[in-house]
């Protein structure tokens, strides 16, 4: 391990220091032959990548029997076949075709090949994976004749889901976003024609179409309709009959008689009425007196004597080729309806037509959005597991999504214990708020599982080893993220005392709080964001983690806010950490997360903290 650097006396509120480590390796001196060994077996044996070697006829010679059982395949059976042959390929006769043309390509060229193809596990399930084939010649020299082919592949299913994912949720939003834009073009070019066609009684009409433009419901339409349009076109009432996936919803305002308030009701679509008629056919109904009406329909008698109506037009409320419902206009008295009277009638209804769908299509575009949150949500919740237990170390975990929609982003935290029994703790934030975003951050929080798990490896180093994986499977994201080891003192003390070791990558520090209420802001010299430069020396920390003390671990949308540098929300909430109750350990997470962020985050956040219990 790297020797840790000393802390920064201004960023501590304790002063206290982490002791030194030798390393497990120095820059410069050659590794030694057996730990290089057991590297590259650890690298062959990952289950996180396929690796195998071919002859020059393509046979599989070797591959590692943890991909080949991962994928449900038995390993006796692989060994010596060609690779095309095998039971990733041969239930396509296609792609077994392809891989062996890949093959034969690498050896005839001497050139690597790196491609995407679809391949099979046991379960006869197909996945995709990210191919790549190496030539490899007889000698030393590297310019000899093709005796190997080193295959090696990465499973990068998930991430192609995602990726089509997020591409059809943007195609949603554009396409939503077109036709708002689309229907308020239409708007405003038929209020213009109506204007040509009737000046004096369309200008007023206009301030009516122009409150409809803000109309955000149907409630607000219908309230612009009969408190402006209806008195403008000389009428006594009207009502507005819209489609929707239960027949035909119907608002009326009767003026008569001081009848003003608006009536809901359902009628059904087939109805020999001249609404559901209108509505259904999108042909126009004048009945300029009660004759007319009875003639089109016997029933109409009952709605004269009920309603003292005795004029009426009925229009479709047309948008192209659809009809959304129809709008009814009616007189107390029997008139004359001139075609003028119908041409304005039917512009405010193209008006109203407009509107509606324009609250359709926001409406819809709300939905889609919340379907896309509740699914993102739930694929976070879903790979955001509860961590696993630990012996006499509780741990708590809470995360929280941005109040504003399509914030869920790449905020992660992980518990565990690894073979050796320490515990490893991590916490990081992929830049980004979108399904790529949480996509990314599954993997990486499944990569750094996989590389500590099994390893005794000090968390700078495991930081180090996550950045080159980042870089070598071509992820293209830029994370924040601490790594900490929690290791006994005195192994030989099984009452001793707890040493935490970290590595931080560009995240906020930890905090640490003892039992009597002293908060410590583990601070450290800044060390570069993972997915920058693979290469950069990173180091490790320790502090003593006493009886009864709290350890925790957040992302930044716990303390950064617009207007203000980050540090005053760390020292925020130092000091809310300082005075909270010393309960369970969830409760103080929710209570932090209250008081920081009484409005709910602006950004996703997530927060780990772990107690010594014992």
């Amino acid at each position: 391990m790297l020797p840790s650097d000393e802390p920064d006396p201004a960023a501590s509120r304790t002063g206290a220091g982490a002791a030194a480590t030798e390393p497990a390796l120095v820059v410069g001196r050659p590794t030694d032959p057996a730990v290089a060994a057991t590297w590259f077996e650890a690298l062959y044996e990952t289950p996180l990548l396929f690796s195998g070697i071919l002859d020059a006829q393509g046979r599989v010679l070797d591959a590692n029997r943890l991909a080949i059982e991962g994928c449900g395949l038995v390993r006796d059976d692989t060994i010596g076949l060609h690779f095309w042959d095998a039971g990733w390929w041969n239930r396509d006769e296609a792609i077994a075709r392809q891989v062996r043309t890949w093959c034969e390509e690498t050896v005839a060229t001497g050139r690597p090949m790196r491609t995407k193809s679809k391949y099979f596990i046991g379960d006869g399930s197909v996945r995709t994976v990210d191919l790549t084939l190496y030539p490899v010649s007889a000698d030393r020299s590297g310019h000899g004749e093709i005796a190997y082919v080193v295959a090696t592949g990465s499973d990068i299913t998930d991430a192609v889901a995602a990726r089509a994912e997020r591409e059809r949720r943007m195609q949603i939003e554009a396409e939503v976003l077109r036709q708002g834009e689309l229907a308020q073009r239409r708007e405003v070019e038929l209020v213009s024609l109506a204007e040509v066609a009737v000046r004096e009684r369309l200008a007023r009409l206009a301030g009516a179409a122009l409150d409809m433009v803000g109309a955000q419901s149907i409630e607000d339409l219908t309230a612009i309709l009969f408190s402006r349009g209806v008195p403008v076109l000389g009428a006594d009432g009207g009502a507005l009959i819209l489609k929707d996936t239960k027949g035909l919803l119907v608002a009326a305002r009767d003026r008569v008689h001081g009848r003003g308030d608006m009536v809901f009701r359902r009628v059904p679509s087939d109805g020999p009425l001249p609404g559901p008629f209108v509505a259904r056919t999108g042909q126009r109904v004048v009945l300029p007196n009660r004759a007319a009406g009875i003639a089109f329909a016997p029933e109409m008698a009952d709605i004269y004597a009920e309603t003292d109506r005795h004029a009426s037009a009925v229009v479709p409320l047309r948008i192209n080729n659809q009809v959304l419902g129809a709008l009814a206009i009616f007189w107390v008295d029997e008139r004359v309806i001139t075609d003028e009277d119908v041409a304005l009638i039917e512009a405010f209804a193209a008006q109203c037509a407009q509107t509606i769908e324009r609250i359709n299509a926001t409406i819809a575009r709300a939905e889609a959005a919340r379907e896309v949150q509740r699914v993102v949500e739930t694929l976070q919740a879903s790979l955001l597991t509860r961590p696993l237990p630990v012996d006499d170390i509780e741990v708590a975990t809470l995360y929280r999504p941005a109040v504003r929609q399509l914030r869920v982003g790449g905020d992660w935290h992980d518990a565990f214990t690894t073979h050796t029994g320490a515990t490893v703790l991590s916490i990081g934030d992929v830049a980004g708020h979108d399904a790529h975003s949480v996509a990314t951050m599954a993997q990486l929080r499944s990569i750094l599982r996989g590389l500590a798990v099994d390893s005794d490896d000090g968390p700078a180093v495991l930081l180090r080893r996550l950045d080159i994986a980042i870089e070598q499977l071509a992820l293209g994201a830029i994370v924040t993220a601490i790594v900490a080891r929690i290791d006994r003192a005195d192994p030989a003390d099984p009452a001793g005392g707890l040493m935490v070791r970290w590595a931080n990558a560009g995240h906020p520090p930890p905090l640490l709080r003892l039992a009597d209420g002293t908060v410590t802001v583990l601070a450290r010299r800044p060390e570069l964001l993972l997915g920058v430069d693979p290469q950069t020396l990173r180091h490790d920390h320790q502090a003593h983690l006493p009886m009864g003390a709290t350890l925790l671990l957040y992302t930044d949308g716990l303390v950064e806010r617009r207007d203000e540098v980050i540090g005053d929300g760390i020292d925020r909430l130092a000091g809310v950490l300082s005075t909270a109750p010393t309960g369970d350990l969830r409760d103080l997470l929710s209570q932090l997360a209250a008081e920081l962020l009484p409005d709910g985050p602006d950004d996703d956040l997530a927060m780990l903290a772990i107690r010594r219990t014992r």
